[in-house]
């Protein structure tokens, strides 16, 4: 069975900085691309940023060069470095196997005050 497991998010002030980790098990990711998506309050989920295999990355406009996403394939796990945070990314941070889209963790929680 296929887990992913988000955690490392919290409550920050507006311009602060977390690390998001994402570990999977029962699935070996190295031949995956793997992303990042995030649900706000009352809003649809979307799309954060993309790592392929190869390590090439692609990032949604809001959140180009704050983010930075990476990950360790000898970890099976993904990564999401989150900089310079605003008030509007306050929301649930998922990551996602591409090509299983059914498949999602629990999220990390993240909250920026401003």
């Amino acid at each position: 069975q296929v887990q992913l497991v988000e955690s490392g998010g919290g409550l920050v002030q507006a311009g602060g900085s977390l690390r998001l980790s994402c570990v999977v098990s029962g699935l070996t990711i190295n031949t995956f691309t793997m992303n990042w998506f995030r649900q706000a309050p009352g809003k649809e989920r979307e799309f954060v940023t993309s790592i392929s295999r190869n390590g090439g990355t692609y990032y949604a406009s809001s959140v180009k060069g704050r983010f930075t996403i990476s990950r360790d394939n000898a970890k099976n796990a993904v990564y999401l470095q989150v900089n310079n945070l605003k008030p509007e990314d306050t929301a649930v941070y998922y990551c996602n196997i591409n090509g299983l889209s059914g498949i999602w963790g629990q999220g990390t929680q993240v909250t920026v005050s401003s």
